[in-house]
């Protein structure tokens, strides 16, 4: 199969890539490397047709979709403080980018898309656990924006018969998500603090739950949505339907690591949301994803990953 995946340098494209070349398909790489990087497929690029470009460039996003059987569209602004900050540019890039990715999915006869949508569609009154059939509420411009985009998709599957998947993504992570970077998870950073000796800041009390999923587990669940006949027109939950606290974070990042500097507390920041957990029943029967790496597996990966790149002297020493 050909496949391009757009934001396909970054944190989840960058596995994804990598994942399609390994089963043996063709895969074109559109990027503006604003958060991706060059660095996260420097062993594929031998193998990846990579385009340093915008998915605000209709033109582009059309030639790249020519003879492709799949998208995958990773591509977005995907910080919430951001999106509050400069809501005419998320919107830019991920409503009207959206757009120009279904159009050009559709003009060029591309067989399936698959959204890389957010659990930010729900906002921060939905009870828990959280499930498809809930009437989003966004509490931030980027979960409208997300929200938007896979409301585009189903449009496009039914009238126009584009088959489209959209990933309601809850907090993922893993190796390659820049710690140094404002659009990065809570995860990475902590990590990236207790390596270097440094105390992690949590906004609130750190009693705020996520729904934490590695990005492996992501890539799977992109692959049967692109490969599941019936999941055409569908939204799926894509985590591990666990809710772990931030401060049950820390202590497992401290476990890891050594115990390190405690924890600092900053004020809760604006759109963020307080509880977030998932139902993956329909991404389960319907898509037979199930997850595999425990969250302190996925930890203990990350925390190995990254103490391999740090130089030596800058280590802390493992526990």
């Amino acid at each position: 199969m050909q496949a391009l995946v757009t934001g396909g340098a970054g944190f989840i494209g960058s596995h994804l890539v990598e994942r399609l070349l390994a089963e043996g398909h063709s895969v074109r790489v559109l990027d503006n490397l604003s958060t991706g990087h060059r660095r996260n497929l420097e062993p594929l690029l031998d193998r990846v047709a990579l385009t340093v470009g915008d998915i605000r460039d209709a033109a582009l996003v059309q030639q790249l979709s020519a003879g492709c059987d799949w998208v995958f569209h990773q591509a977005a602004v995907v910080s919430v403080p951001y999106s509050v900050e400069q809501p005419l540019e998320t919107h830019a890039v991920n409503i009207a980018g959206t757009l120009n990715v279904l159009q050009a999915a559709r003009a060029q006869g591309v067989r399936r898309v698959v959204f890389a949508c957010s659990a930010a569609v729900y906002g921060d009154e939905a009870p828990l656990p959280q499930h498809e059939a809930l009437t989003p509420a966004p509490a931030s411009p980027y979960g409208l924006e997300k929200l938007t985009g896979e409301h585009y998709c189903r449009l496009f599957h039914r009238l126009y018969g584009l088959e489209t998947v959209a990933l309601r993504y809850f907090n993922v992570f893993g190796p390659r998500q820049d710690p140094r970077s404002p659009y990065s998870g809570v995860i990475s950073i902590f990590v990236a603090r207790a390596l270097s000796g440094e105390a992690p800041t949590i906004y609130g009390d750190g009693e705020q739950t996520r729904d934490f999923v590695f990005v492996e587990d992501i890539v799977r669940a992109n692959l049967l949505a692109a490969t599941t006949p019936a999941a055409a027109g569908r939204s799926y939950n894509i985590g591990r339907g666990e809710a772990t606290t931030l401060n049950q974070l820390v202590e497992l990042l401290r476990g890891l690591v050594g115990a390190g500097p405690a924890p600092r507390y900053a004020a809760a920041r604006s759109g963020d949301v307080r509880h977030s957990l998932a139902t993956i029943d329909r991404a389960r029967h319907e898509l037979s994803y199930a997850p595999a790496v425990a969250v302190g597996e996925g930890l203990r990966r990350l925390v190995a990953y990254e103490r391999a790149r740090m130089p030596p002297d800058s280590r802390m020493p493992p526990d």
